[in-house]
């Protein structure tokens, strides 16, 4: 059954990005117990949700919000059109919670909805740059144990990665972002994109080939300079 159809559920409005840090990779609940993505304790509280607790669902939304935004930042390229895409995820993740039948990872079928909504968004006001560079995202801290021109060098080679990632079509792009930018399994981030293993890893691969050839041309113009 869905819950709550048609009505807002107002559980995000003080949930803001972690800036410059890991993605929360747990939370606990009011009685102090540690909830991890992928648990039992998480498909209880799955459940829990499911029967209407809203307590429970906002334990969810803390515990995947920010890895989620994390997700879909890399999309939109924009902060705001992110924290936006995040709370239309969460609002159609609890209206449809019902259908949820547990035959995939809560999280999976969660970053489905949130992928899907950040491509409507992205394609709804049309490609341009990405206004967040890829070091300002979540889980980018810098290395202050590199020198300063280290640092800087770093940076420019950031820059390039994330201009030739934002080049690559959106269905490039997913691959590579939640494969080697979030660290999703291949298996994880293949059921995300709703995509055979061997089809995923196609696209992998492509991504990868497209955004090494890209980032070395950029390198090689520089060095010519």
């Amino acid at each position: 059954m869905d819950l709550a159809a048609g009505s807002a559920l107002p559980l995000l409005p003080t949930w803001h990005p972690v800036a410059n840090g890991d993605p929360r990779p747990h939370v606990r609940t009011p009685a102090g117990r540690a909830v991890t993505a992928g648990t039992d304790a998480e498909a209880h509280l799955v459940r829990t949700a499911q029967s209407g607790d809203r307590d429970a669902f906002e334990q969810l939304v803390r515990l995947h919000a920010d890895r989620l935004y994390a997700v879909v930042i890399r999309v939109v390229g924009d902060r705001h059109e992110a924290e936006e895409v995040v709370q239309e995820t969460f609002l159609r993740a609890w209206r449809s919670l019902g259908r949820f039948e547990g035959r995939s990872q809560f999280f999976t079928w969660l970053y489905r909805i949130g992928v899907n909504e950040a491509k409507r968004t992205y394609e709804r006001r049309g490609a341009r740059p990405a206004s967040t560079p890829l070091e300002e995202a979540p889980g980018q801290a810098a290395d202050e144990r590199h020198t300063p021109h280290a640092r800087a060098e770093a940076q420019d080679l950031r820059q390039a990665l994330e201009a030739a990632i934002m080049e690559l079509p959106m269905d490039y792009r997913m691959p590579l972002v939640l494969r080697d930018i979030e660290g999703l399994s291949t298996t994880q981030a293949a059921a995300v994109m709703d995509l055979g293993e061997a089809a995923f890893k196609s696209r992998l691969h492509r991504a990868r080939l497209a955004v090494r050839a890209a980032v070395e041309e950029l390198v090689t113009q520089e060095h010519d300079a």
